[in-house]
């Protein structure tokens, strides 16, 4: 097993107070959000966690969201985050192959290396506990176990190379669902190995990836412009156009009744589609030149989202059609990922070697 590196000197140390009062950033469907009006720093002080707390009034009262960063190894370019069973955090180290996991509590780092020539992009949980990675420099499938560190490689068809995977996602019957940007999306089965590859009905794109409470999957592609549903039994992809052209969808994420939410990268939109009513609405995020890059849902069906634009992650109540966007503590974060857990959304600030989380308080 690879060392750890050290743990409390990873941790950044800054703590910055920022007070953003949001003034009425809800809006209708395809409306232009409120501007943002920024008060000055309250207070500042140093602390080990390395906590960076912000907050946000709303209309429905204030919401207060904390931000803390964590260090992780210098070069690695966090891509993708995935909280793992253990109470810590696994993350993709993009530019040096490897896969590391953190441990908030202490801030102690181990890296576990991914083979030659790696280069991962997204990482989740799987059902089996341990890691699942789509590795774009391997142009493979990869897990890692959870107890052992253990690295398995589950390669494309040779017919498939260069596929520039991006994100994956389990099935209510444990099949593995991936997209790659070349324009392809597969499934494998984790236990035989078994890996079938499809095209993308328009080319070029697939990109973010997501699965319905029923098991239904959905991705986005973010050059093709579209979302698409995919027959779990025949593999079929079936296209579904936002109402915005050149809207550029990028990643995708399913509430808890099904509906399909996406992040438009070009537009600086968030938009739902109900497949059961095939009803879309759409919301630009606020600020001058919104970039919505990442979107996740979490268990209370509250919607978040990264703003490359304004160096930010969003939060937006779907209820009451909020915009609660907190500043990150570090400039040009670039966080292109967001995953979590009950009450934890955690970010990869690629830009900045550090994850990042976000509570409620």
């Amino acid at each position: 097993m690879p060392a750890p590196s050290s743990p409390r000197d990873r941790l950044s140390a800054l703590v910055l107070w920022v007070v953003l009062v949001v003034a009425g950033c809800g809006g209708g469907a395809s409306s232009p959000a409120s501007s943002i009006d920024p008060v000055a720093p309250e207070s500042a002080e140093a602390t080990h966690t390395g906590a960076a707390a912000s907050s946000a009034t709303s209309s429905s009262g204030p919401v207060e969201l904390v931000v803390r960063e964590f260090d992780v190894v210098a070069g690695s370019h966090p891509h993708d985050v995935a909280p793992a069973p253990d109470g810590g955090v696994w993350y993709t180290g993009q530019h040096d192959g490897t896969l590391g996991h953190l441990v908030p509590a202490t801030g102690d780092v181990r890296t576990i290396p991914l083979g030659s020539g790696s280069a991962p992009h997204g990482v989740i949980t799987g059902p089996d506990d341990n890691a699942w990675i789509t590795d774009g420099g391997l142009n493979a499938i990869v897990k890692v176990d959870a107890t052992t560190d253990e690295v398995t490689v589950f390669p494309l068809p040779a017919d498939r190379p260069g596929a520039n995977l991006n994100t994956a996602v389990f099935d209510l019957d444990g099949i593995l669902w991936f997209t790659g940007q070349s324009g392809i999306y597969g499934r494998l089965g984790p236990e035989t190995g078994d890996m079938t590859v499809y095209d993308d009905p328009e080319g070029r794109g697939p990109y973010g990836i997501t699965a319905t409470p029923n098991g239904d999957i959905w991705y986005a592609s973010l050059a093709g412009n579209h979302i698409a549903r995919v027959g779990a039994a025949t593999g079929k992809a079936t296209v579904i156009e936002p109402p915005t052209e050149n809207q550029g969808a990028r990643r995708v994420w399913s509430d808890s009744l099904g509906r399909i939410w996406v992040s438009e990268w070009e537009a600086g939109q968030v938009a739902v589609h109900d497949p059961a009513t095939g009803e879309w609405r759409e919301w630009k995020l606020p600020g001058d030149g919104p970039q919505a890059y990442a979107v996740y849902v979490d268990d209370r069906d509250i919607v978040w989202l990264t703003d490359f634009g304004a160096n930010a992650i969003v939060r937006f109540d779907p209820t009451t059609e909020q915009f609660d966007p907190v500043e990150l503590p570090s400039d040009g974060a670039a966080v292109r990922q967001l995953l979590g857990r009950p009450g934890e959304v955690w970010g990869a600030e690629s830009a900045r070697d550090k994850l990042v989380l976000i509570t409620e308080d």
